[in-house]
């Protein structure tokens, strides 16, 4: 499992220009871990030789130090796909914090989300203390609390989980945090932000896989770390490695692989990777699932509803000045006054080889933009220079400056019908009303939803809807996850979508009225009956 490595090293490019890079405290942190013993499969009782991925991440955190000697990063964070080594690296380096780090009262902490998780690295610990006579002599083993001791320093290793979780009387020199994408978030806040301000050069590594959770405390440290290594941010005592493929690769490539799974060839086979791979374009709800744990691409939910290939596909151009005076149907998803509103024109398709042509409209509050873009990573700032987001004045969407908008587009544009979801919308449905138009209340229960929510699909794939790639309304349908009853009715659910899926709603809504006044009455649905996917 050796490796060459390389002559001389080069320290990352986040080193202070005060601090420095001192060989003698690596290599002494290398010799430690290389001392150690494997205790897995085909690698059992051999040496624990370093890959050149670990190396690097081992000589940046233990040898780059600051002008007292002591280290320069205190938080390290590793993301990369499953099966590469990153458990074993974890042991290697608590027993190093435990025994070799000079700390007296050393308290280490390994930690995950429940406590079978928590015990991964714990267990791959106590497995090589027991290949390692000089360990054996040093630490004692408390099997029944998860705990190893280090009675000389009055140290201890201990394993933590959000399950049996106290935030009293912490006082950490190391967390180990394993899979930190699905991480209790009060217990990470408490382990890693100001627990171990005692101490002198504390450490929390951080690894883990891609998650599926935006809203998650694993996603936030993620968008950090991308933050910083794209030069967003900064954090002197942050150090951040993301092993990862990019949403644009080409997922089904070996050389797609290998960005995220450096041990490649080593600790995971290319033919089990390729297995995984197939597996996963016959099967898309597998997809998801090999783009994030193997890919460490963060996925938008664990089963993502629209291909987004599929869709993409559909990005013909849509020409709104033609559209002029042609008959169309409208969805409007009304936000709270504080978020994104949705209002999107479904243009039927006027001879046998045309498309249903979309046209979505959206409308955020110009005061609070500027915050959402930073808090949300969503970028409402681009999006509205480009033509593509509209915003209102103030700091809530104002209902009137909509009603007006539609008002004015109803000059030009043959608005049959807009459907609304009758929560929420009351007044504006009057207003409209009031102005000329004809308005629907439109359920957002399986009954109404479903048809057209299964139709939209059904269009996608048979590539005969055109929106333009409108990257607002792309985003939108990136988002959505849905709901199946037992019937197999099917509707979006905003409460598990991780983000905004309005444009969406209001897209499924019009295409419903499209879908049901085809041809002036009967329409498709009344003509040829729902069909099912």
């Amino acid at each position: 499992m050796a490796t060459k490595k390389a002559k001389a090293f080069t320290p990352t490019r986040f080193m202070l220009p005060s601090s420095h890079y001192n060989q003698g405290k690596a290599e002494y942190a290398i010799a430690f871990i290389e001392n150690l013993r494997h205790t897995k499969g085909e690698w059992y009782n051999k040496p624990f030789k370093l890959l050149d991925w670990q190396t690097e991440i081992i000589r940046n955190i233990f040898g780059v130090v600051k002008k007292d000697g002591n280290r320069q990063f205190n938080t390290a964070y590793v993301e990369i796909a499953k099966k590469q080594g990153k458990t074993e690296l974890g042991a290697a380096i608590a027993l190093f914090m435990l025994v070799a780090d000079d700390e007296y009262g050393a308290e280490i902490y390994s930690c995950a989300a429940d406590r079978a998780q928590a015990s991964l690295i714990y267990m791959v610990a106590v497995d090589m203390i027991g290949l390692c006579p000089a360990l054996q002599k040093r630490l004692k083993i408390v099997a029944s609390q998860k705990r190893l001791v280090y009675p000389e320093k009055n140290s201890f290793y201990q394993v933590l989980s959000s399950e049996a979780f106290s935030k009293h009387g912490i006082n950490p020199h190391a967390v180990l945090y394993d899979e930190l994408h699905v991480a209790n978030r009060e217990m990470a806040r408490v382990m890693l932000q100001g627990a171990s301000d005692a101490r002198r050069q504390p450490l929390n590594f951080l690894i883990t896989t891609a998650g599926n959770d935006m809203h998650s405390i694993g996603y936030e440290i993620h968008q950090k770390a991308v933050d910083i290594l794209e030069d967003r941010k900064t954090d002197q005592t942050f150090y951040p490695t993301i092993y990862a493929a990019s949403e644009t690769d080409d997922w089904s490539k070996p050389e797609t692989w290998r960005k995220a799974n450096p041990s490649m060839g080593i600790t995971v086979t290319e033919a089990k990777l390729a297995i995984a791979c197939e597996n996963a374009r016959q099967n898309p709800a597998e997809e998801n699932s090999f783009k994030q744990l193997r890919l460490c691409i963060w996925t938008k939910q664990s089963i993502r509803w629209m291909p987004m290939e599929a869709w993409d596909k559909c990005a013909f151009p849509v020409d709104f000045e033609r559209l002029k005076g042609r008959e169309c149907f409208a969805g409007l998803d009304l936000s709270s006054t504080t978020d994104v509103t949705a209002f999107v024109l479904v243009f039927p398709p006027n001879a046998e080889d045309d498309n249903y042509q979309v046209v979505p409209f959206f409308w955020i509050p110009k005061v609070n933009m500027d915050l959402r873009v930073r808090r949300d990573h969503v970028p409402y700032d681009t999006w509205e220079q480009q033509g593509f987001m509209k915003t209102t004045e103030g700091n809530v969407v104002h209902y009137g400056f909509i009603e007006t908008f539609i008002e004015e587009l109803g000059k030009d544009y043959n608005i049959r019908e807009i459907a609304f979801d009758r929560w929420g919308a009351v007044q504006m449905s009057q207003n409209l009303e009031g102005l000329g138009f004809t308005v629907v209340p439109f359920g957002q229960g399986y009954k109404d939803m479903s048809p057209s929510t299964k139709e939209l699909m059904k269009l996608t794939l048979e590539e005969k809807i055109a929106h333009s790639g409108n990257p607002v309304l792309r985003w939108m349908m990136d988002n959505i996850y849905v709901k199946t009853d037992p019937a197999g009715n099917i509707k979006p659910d905003k409460e598990k979508s991780t983000e905004r899926i309005d444009g969406a709603v209001a897209l499924i809504m019009a295409l419903d009225r499209a879908l049901r006044h085809q041809d002036d009455g009967g329409g498709v649905y009344n003509e040829r009956g729902m069909r099912s996917l």
